[in-house]
């Protein structure tokens, strides 16, 4: 099985659930930006004042993890929203409310100036355009993709294959009003800063960058030429995300979000999840030593499944209690 064999359901699987619940808030925000605005849906973004829509249910699922001077609880997040989506609690904003500080994937995910240095360090490649190592048919459907955006094939071959196939999975998604500046994590930073918290991150945009960036070439056209298969279908995937989430449905995130990424690639999962997460739960245990209150919020799909942040902390002999209303 090549590295994104059973990616037919797919840019969905890694760009949809990577954007959407996985990670790179920064990378995506910058590459909306770079979008010409016709590949923008025209709705206004959430902002700081506007807050969530209340949840019909319980909402996104909330964890807490306490000793005998900390609370420190973990939240899932979906980094890219509509306006309008759903996803308010009483319980979450009280868990928020009570932290002095908000810990995310990176603390500047709306630093676009940060990401965009970063993307044209490792997402260009003049040397070896794309045109070189896709066929004639499939530089005709890559055109085809980049026009529904404003953009050209030739406007695309400098790029290296993940940094396209990552553009072509964001721009659907815009222009279906999904919008990193609606999503959790930008809207939480923007709380914590207004309440005077302290924001700090477990990793930085450098480091999330090179993730995608040292995937292996082979795999990276894998990502692409699925990319382009589903391009029509853009959305589908990360509104069933986006709905489980909102409901607290962990299980329902790991069928949708985390076990098609394992059967898609081992290399995948474990450099997307799980050797994040195991940073991550060192990083909490850490946390654990201090003392306070801290509220963690990073992508839904790092708290499902058996390889969660919670399962992880849990082998080390740390216990993690969901928080019910």
């Amino acid at each position: 099985m090549t590295f994104m064999t059973r990616l037919k359901t797919s840019a969905s699987d890694l760009a949809r659930h990577a954007v959407g619940a996985a990670f790179g808030v920064a990378l995506t925000a910058a590459l909306v930006g770079s979008l010409p605005t016709t590949a923008l849906a025209q709705t206004p973004a959430a902002t700081v004042s506007t807050p969530a829509p209340r949840a019909e249910g319980a909402g996104p699922a909330l964890w807490a993890i306490r000793d005998a001077d900390s609370t420190l609880y973990l939240y899932g997040t979906v980094h890219v929203l509509r306006p309008t989506t759903a996803w308010g609690s009483d319980h979450v904003d009280a868990a928020f409310d009570s932290a002095t500080r908000l810990i995310l994937e990176v603390s500047n995910p709306d630093d676009q100036a940060a990401a965009m240095p970063l993307i044209q360090q490792y997402g260009i490649s003049p040397e070896t355009p794309l045109s070189s190592l896709l066929t004639v048919d499939e530089l005709e459907a890559l055109d085809v993709a980049a026009r529904s955006m404003g953009l050209t094939a030739a406007q695309l071959d400098p790029m290296r294959p993940w940094l396209v196939a990552l553009t072509l999975s964001v721009a659907p998604l815009t222009k279906a009003g999904y919008d990193p500046q609606s999503g959790v994590d930008l809207l939480l930073k923007a709380r914590a800063e207004a309440a005077g918290k302290t924001v700090t991150g477990f990793e930085t945009i450098d480091e999330q960058i090179r993730i995608l960036a040292g995937f292996p070439e082979a795999g990276q056209l894998d990502f692409l030429r699925s990319t382009l298969e589903d391009f029509e279908d853009a959305t589908v995937e990360l509104d069933k995300l986006v709905t489980a989430w909102a409901d607290g449905d962990v299980e329902a995130i790991e069928t949708i979000g985390v076990e098609p990424m394992r059967d898609a690639s081992e290399l995948m999962y474990q450099s997307l999840l799980v050797n994040r997460n195991a940073n991550w739960a060192g990083q909490i245990e850490t946390l654990l030593e201090g003392s306070g209150t801290v509220f963690i919020a990073v992508g839904a799909a790092h708290l499902a499944g058996d390889d969660s942040v919670q399962s992880m902390l849990a082998a080390r002999g740390v216990t993690v209690e969901r928080v019910l209303n």
